[in-house]
């Protein structure tokens, strides 16, 4: 009993790596800490704002059919990048559902993946998400290409990336609700 009273902090401290030693166990840990962490993303400055000039870039929808994101161009889009098994990424997917589903009808989503289609279907399916899922056949635009999950772009009916946002944010914030709908007004 000395033992433990004298050693807790170690004991618990070890424990805890211990479960992020765990598959099982350290996914949700992830996600539980980077949703902590996660704020509204960050607007670039006019001055630092880039004009997307391709729009040509084929995807394919999760259901198999075919998309090119020209079909998109002058409109408000947000590009997302992620993949099932990035705890960033699976951590802002609740804030994105939100988001899309308040803004689905006026702004156009692209969730971009890498991954096999199964296994997006049953992350998608098991968390009750809906938002629109694609499949990367082709390099994105330069200016959208990265190479960090997940990566977020805003961009506005003339082509101006608004938002470059490498990591987890919490999309569904008032600050971005804001910055859509005046750019909606636009």
């Amino acid at each position: 009993m000395k033992f433990l009273k004298k050693h807790w902090s170690n004991i618990l401290f070890f424990a805890f790596i211990a479960l992020l030693i765990i598959p099982q166990t350290r996914m949700p840990i992830q996600v539980f800490v980077q949703r902590l962490i996660s704020f509204s993303p960050s607007e670039k400055t006019e001055t630092e704002r880039e004009i997307l000039q391709d729009y040509n870039w084929n995807l394919t929808q999760l259901n198999g059919e075919d998309a090119n994101f020209s079909q998109s161009e002058g409109k408000i889009i947000i590009v997302n990048f992620w993949a099932t098994w990035c705890p960033p990424c699976v951590a802002e997917m609740p804030s994105f559902q939100k988001l899309y589903d308040a803004y689905g009808s006026q702004v156009d989503f692209y969730f971009v993946t890498s991954e096999k289609p199964g296994k997006v279907e049953k992350f998608m399916e098991k968390n009750k998400y809906t938002l629109p899922i694609f499949l990367q056949n082709a390099e994105a635009p330069k200016q959208l290409e990265s190479s960090v999950l997940p990566t977020t772009y805003l961009i506005s009916k003339q082509g101006e990336i608004i938002i470059d946002e490498e990591g987890a944010a919490n999309w569904n914030s008032d600050k971005m609700r804001t910055l859509l709908d005046t750019l909606l007004a636009k």
